[in-house]
């Protein structure tokens, strides 16, 4: 499902998954139900927001390291030059 971009699978499998005796992954289930269109799109369409989250992670990690040690010039030649 996940490598063929079969997103219409998923009702099929969250169905499977509420008949298993695996709490755990009920939980799971009903984490995707309350955003199934989000997940079946993820599931299915080609297009993926990875880049930008990477960035987006590495620039809080700049600013996580740089709280407190100085001002927004310093941070942001290190967000410019990282």
């Amino acid at each position: 499902m996940l490598t063929d971009r079969r997103g219409q699978l998923l009702p099929v499998w969250l169905d499977a998954v509420r008949q298993d005796d695996l709490p755990s992954l009920h939980t799971l289930a009903a984490g995707i139900d309350r955003d199934i269109d989000a997940v079946t799109a993820g599931l299915t369409l080609p297009w993926s927001s990875g880049a930008v989250e990477g960035h987006v992670n590495r620039i809080k990690m700049l600013k996580r390291q740089m709280y407190g040690r100085a001002g927004f010039g310093l941070l942001r030649k290190r967000v410019l030059l990282a």
